[in-house]
């Protein structure tokens, strides 16, 4: 039987590239290739004997926004319905994390420090000196590291539906509130029921779709599913071990206020540790899954932010 998510890929790829963005794949290191969804105008065409594709423009003309997604879709998935809004006044760029889409690697460590590291590394070979970063839920923990770990690149930040670090009392506090046994049972779900149970906690109003098109997203979405439990078990840290970094970018936390996930309070609480370079906003009528729950809003909050910051935080330097 045809898997009828699978089959709107090419469709896909066709409706990105009239939005702004093809794919391209970066190798990071060997046995690390990273998949990127990228400006058009960086990629030439393959050289008709070679069939070798590479970027055009190191250099990207218009401010770069680096867009990561959370646990349980890829990129394009992800943010599908911002892609063409900002595309038309930004570089955007839209990475694959290790695991997800078309990147993979046989490095062991599940960290988010090794993706944060690997997403820089793809950045910089792609031309990129600075950036802002969006983060949504797991890819706002790796955008917190990539902020922390390279100030120098990522110039500001919009996080949504995340948290600095996944600790063991969050960890445990969000689980028993959503009921569910682990954080593999809630991300990493085997069945329809389970499924239909994780979009039920990630959206402010139920999402009706029919069996056969959840089982296609199953089978489509959610592949390498014992690395990406290995991310998971990766993710937690002890409550012992966990600080807050100095953020020198501005930070705007941009989020769901009926977030069931990581809710409003935990926004408001980070602010307060993050201290005066953060801003929150609330989306009314959202879950978790803000974005694709209200993305014209969501996404006229973003271009808001990002028309704010000074010209030196957005902009390739001369």
């Amino acid at each position: 039987m045809v898997n009828l998510v699978a089959i709107q890929q090419p469709l896909i790829i066709l409706l990105m590239k009239l939005a702004g963005v093809q794919t391209h794949i970066v190798e990071i290191e060997p046995g690390t290739n990273m998949n990127f969804w990228v400006p058009n105008e960086t990629v030439r065409k393959p050289n008709t004997k070679t069939k070798e594709v590479t970027t055009t423009s190191p250099k990207p003309e218009k401010p770069v926004v680096v867009l990561i997604h959370g646990f349980a879709a890829e990129g394009i998935a992800t943010w599908q319905f911002q892609i063409g809004s900002l595309s038309k006044q930004y570089s955007v760029y839209v990475p694959d994390l290790l695991f997800f889409g078309g990147s993979f690697s046989n490095n062991s460590d599940r960290s988010p420090r090794f993706q944060a590291e690997c997403l820089v590394k793809g950045l910089r070979k792609l031309g990129i000196e600075k950036c802002v970063v969006v983060g949504f839920s797991y890819g706002g923990m790796v955008a917190f590291k990539m902020a922390e770990l390279y100030p120098e690149m990522v110039r500001a930040m919009v996080i949504s539906g995340s948290i600095l670090a996944m600790t063991d009392s969050i960890s445990e506090t969000t689980l028993n509130e959503l009921g569910f046994s682990s954080s593999s049972e809630l991300l990493l779900p085997d069945s329809v029921k389970g499924l239909k149970a994780l979009l039920s906690v990630a959206t402010h109003r139920n999402l009706w779709f029919p069996d056969r098109l959840h089982k296609d997203y199953l089978e489509v979405m959610f592949n390498n599913r014992k690395e990406r439990g290995e991310l998971l078990e990766g993710l937690v840290v002890s409550n012992k071990d966990n600080f807050i970094p100095h953020f020198p970018q501005r930070i705007h936390l941009l989020w769901g206020e009926n977030d069931q996930i990581f809710k409003m309070e935990l926004a408001q609480n980070m602010k307060w540790q993050l201290g005066d370079n953060t801003t929150v906003e609330g989306i009314s009528k959202a879950g978790h899954l803000v974005h694709i729950e209200r993305p014209c809003v969501y996404t006229q909050c973003l271009k808001k932010f990002l028309a704010s910051l000074p010209a030196d935080e957005t902009q390739k330097p001369n």
